[in-house]
This record gives structure tokens, sequence and C-alpha cells, in this order.
């Protein structure tokens, strides 16, 4: 039997979370790898990077040097991945809500533990500043806990706070280090904005001008992004700015790529609200330090979707393109400086579940998916070769990486 959750009444008038008879099926991705706390590096130094992925009714663990299968895990027939930011475990959305895989270690094998955090519609997964915190889109309560309380919580779950929300909505929050408390601010008509508090619960600042606000990321001096459908919004040390895309009145950034060590920001970019599929040819480029917003074209034939780019080595950004390569840019030129074969060219997919290549970074090492070949590469980023392949039994979709 589960052991249900301990929460700690760190803010008045704390709620528990319902639990979730559906999965939130949002389209959602982007974030920095997982901040290290000195007890994750330990477990990463031990174990080295795990690989998960899903496939329909299941999950694989690979290990992520070799690409080995160290385990195949049943489970429900679309979940989608993320990591817990410990080093170890991996989040599963599920029917029920956020369930914890355990990726192993070199003593212990991969599980997919009873461990649930309850969520009605589990959305969003962040990690930043040692906290992880938990969406869920049928109430927009927050769960938060230390990243590294997994790690030592072996038949139950942590100790955790849950902050409740005002409205049902696909939201996000976020926890600074010195306990500002970010949130988006909706309900089922739509959503329009972020609200920052304090860790006492006082409201700090709050924008309304940023319709359609989904996604975060935290850039170098915990500055936040979060994309908007005519631009984007930043919070910075109590206050926010509104970017103004240049197309207008739609111009959305959906999902921030982000490095913690780099002021600049790439986000995925759409300028046509009634465009069929996926695909995307533009990025956008935010500066956090200047407060400055532009939008840039990708050659003929270089197209994506938002689970096709990520950060690397250098704090510069990694596109995987429907031509197979893998592009490198430079936030700070908006040039194209390498690109590096990895898979066959694709197609978008018809529904954004579908199974499509992915990328996602750990050091100086991409994991790519192949959807086509049942097949997942690891790429060394500062050469561009295709280090280790290995072929599945399963058509990979979703991945997440321990770190």
């Amino acid at each position: 039997m589960r052991t249900p959750p301990l929460r700690l009444p760190l803010r008045a008038g704390l709620l528990a979370l319902a639990v979730g008879a559906t999965v939130g099926l949002t389209a959602c991705a982007g974030g920095a790898a997982p901040a290290s706390s000195p007890l994750a590096s330990s477990v990463a130094a031990e174990t080295g990077t795990r690989v998960a992925l899903s496939y329909p009714g299941g999950i694989v663990v690979l290990d992520g040097a070799s690409l080995d299968t160290l385990g195949d895990l049943s489970s429900e027939q679309f979940t989608r991945l993320n990591s817990a930011g410990d080093g170890r475990h991996i989040m599963v959305t599920t029917s029920e809500g956020f369930q914890v895989l355990d990726a192993g270690t070199s003593d212990v094998e991969p599980e997919l533990t009873d461990l649930v955090f309850p969520a009605a519609k589990p959305g969003h997964v962040v990690t930043h500043g040692g906290k992880t915190v938990l969406y869920a889109d049928g109430t927009s309560d927050s769960t938060v806990f230390d990243s590294d309380a997994l790690l030592a919580s072996t038949d139950s779950l942590p100790s955790v706070e849950t902050i409740p929300g005002v409205e049902a909505h696909h939201g996000v929050s976020i926890v600074l280090e010195d306990g500002t408390f970010l949130t988006t601010v909706g309900n089922a008509d739509g959503r329009n904005g972020v609200i920052a508090k304090d860790a006492s619960g006082a409201t700090v600042a709050q924008s309304s001008d940023c319709p359609g606000v989904h996604g975060e990321g935290t850039a170098k001096d915990e500055i936040v992004v979060f994309g908007c459908e005519n631009g984007a919004l930043v919070y910075d040390s109590g206050a926010f700015t509104k970017l103004t895309a240049p197309d207008q009145p739609y111009g959305r950034m959906g999902n921030a790529y982000v490095s913690e060590d780099s002021a600049l920001i790439v986000g995925d970019y759409k300028d046509d609200p009634d465009a069929e599929g996926y695909l995307l040819h533009r990025v956008a480029l935010i500066d956090t330090a200047a407060k400055t917003q532009r939008v840039i074209d990708l050659p003929g034939g270089v197209e994506y979707t938002f689970r096709d780019i990520a950060r690397g080595p250098g704090g510069l950004a990694y596109i995987l393109a429907t031509d197979g390569s893998i592009h490198v840019l430079d936030p700070a030129t908006g040039e194209l400086t390498a690109s590096y074969p990895v898979i066959g060219a694709w197609e978008g997919p018809a529904e954004w579940q579908d199974a499509h290549p992915a990328i996602k970074v750990s050091g100086d090492i991409a994991y790519v998916t192949e959807p086509a070949k049942n097949a997942v590469h690891a790429v060394d980023l500062t050469s561009g070769e295709v280090v280790t392949s290995a072929t599945l039994d399963v058509t990979p979709n979703e991945i997440a990486l321990t770190r």
C-alpha cells in the first residue's frame, strides 16, 4: 500500500492535492538540466547518467555510457518523463499523479516504485535551487520538496509543502533560493500572467500581461522567463518586465531552454496561430540582463518541435532538426556555427504526443532518439561524433535523464 506524503505547514492555508483521474496532455518542455546538489552529484558520480525512455505501456532505463538496457518497466499507455533533480529519480506522469521511477545504482536495479505524489492532471516538473516543484493542472496546486529528500526515502514519500492554487489551469511554478514562489495565473478559459510571493506568502509582484503563459526557464542570477503568446515575461529581483515579440498580435514563445550560467535564453517560437502541425522554423533569443528579445529565422529545411532544443557545452543551443542533424546555435550572435549529422530525416508528428525525435543533454553528451529505427544515440557535442548507439525492442517516445 502506498504511504501518503507528509505535508509541512510552511505556509498558511496549505491544502492537500486531489487525486487525478487523467493525465494532463499538453505539450511542454524546456528548462535547464537539473542543478546538482552535493548529494546528487555524489550519486551521479557513482552511477553516471541514466536514460529513461517511455514507450506505449512501459519505460526502459539505459546506462548512459553504454546504452545497455538496465530495466524494462511496465507502465501506462502514455506517460511523460521528467528528472526529479536528485541524480537518481525520474518523475513519471500517470493517471494518479507523479509516480517515482528509481533509475537505480550500481547495486540497485531500476524500479518503477509504488510511490506517487497524487495530483489531478499532473503537468510541469521544475527543479531549481535544490527544490523540486510538481504542478497539478487539475487544481493549480504546487507540491514542493527538497530534491535530495527522495534519496533518503525508500518506502515513503518525503515531506512536502503543498501550495494551493486559485483556479485550475495548465500552469507552472518555481521556488527561488530565497524562498520566492512564482506561479502562473489563469483559469479554465485561459492563462494571462504570473504572480510572485515571498517566503511568507506576501505578494511581491504580479503581471497579467502574458496571454497564454506557458513554461519557464531560470537564467543566470535567478532571472526567470515565462513564455507568452505575444512575447515573454521576465522576473528579476522583485519586478516583472514584458518583452514584446516582433510579430503581433501573435508571436508565441512556449518553452525556454536555458543554462543557469548564462543570461541568454533560447525559446521555441511560433508566429502563425493557424499553422498546421507542430514543426517550427524560428527561435526567440532573450537577453535577461539587457531585457531584450529578438527572433531569428532558421535556414530552409531546419525545422524542429518542442522536444528538439537543448542547451549544452559553452552555453550553446543544440537544435535537432528534421534534416536529421544537430545544428549548433550561438545565442549571443544568433548564428549556426556547426552541423552534426546524427539520424535520418524525419517529418513532424500528427499529434504532439506521437513519438518523434528528441534531444536531451548531460554534460558534453547529447542523447538523441530515433523512433523510426527504434534507436537512441549518444553524441559528443564537442566533436559531433556519435559515440554510442543502441537499437531497442520498443519505439522510444519521451526521454529524461537523471542528470
